[in-house]
């Protein structure tokens, strides 16, 4: 072969080459694109609420509570507390929802009752995770190291600062914050207080 058609032979693989590597850049982009935008359309309250079984239950409960309407008009909404912010641990948080959405298509919580049922071991199961990664989704709006105790009232003060020194985390202690507690942690945290069990119950 001579060195001319060498040289050509050469110069058109070149070109397919860079040609293939522009193709794949731009097709990496738009499938990042892609992906990341799906990603946030998951991350919307809209969304969340989209099933009957969050919309009907979780969802009206936590209309109730200080999270959703306060003075301040700061409000949390369902991917604040349940998504992570960084990008590697919204993936696998992600990646762990399917498992929501089987439950979904299995009918595993599809009525009030079914929901009532399941509602402690769905509960342990994000404390868990929220115990296992210092409540980070508190803490993006909330941190002890801002917190201004002078202005807390005293029993917020001191167990704020108790928990501090104890290596507490948020979930340890506020449990039921935007949803209602399962019938036995109304029972463990009316107890720990001095109150009758059946002050809680509906």
């Amino acid at each position: 072969m001579s060195d001319d058609k060498r040289k050509g032979l050469w110069a058109r693989l070149r070109g397919i080459g860079i040609g293939g590597l522009a193709v794949a850049f731009a097709a990496g982009i738009v499938f990042w694109g892609g992906f990341n935008t799906a990603m946030e359309m998951t991350n919307t309250e809209k969304f969340c609420i989209s099933c009957h079984e969050m919309r009907d239950n979780v969802y009206e409960e936590y209309r109730n509570t200080i999270h959703y309407q306060n003075r301040t008009g700061v409000r949390a909404i369902c991917s604040d507390c349940h998504v992570p912010k960084e990008w590697g641990p919204k993936l696998v948080r992600k990646v762990q929802a399917t498992r929501e959405l089987y439950g979904k298509v299995m009918g595993t919580v599809d009525t009030p009752e079914k929901f009532e049922a399941h509602r402690l071991r769905l509960a342990e199961n994000e404390w868990r995770r929220m115990r296992a990664n210092d409540s980070r989704e508190c803490r993006n709006c909330h941190s002890f190291e801002y917190f201004d105790y002078a202005v807390q009232g005293r029993r917020s003060n001191q167990a704020h600062q108790k928990g501090l020194a104890e290596g507490k985390t948020c979930i340890d202690c506020h449990k039921g914050i935007a949803h209602s507690l399962p019938p036995i942690e109304q029972d463990i945290g009316a107890e720990r207080n001095g109150v009758s069990p059946e002050v809680f119950r509906p």
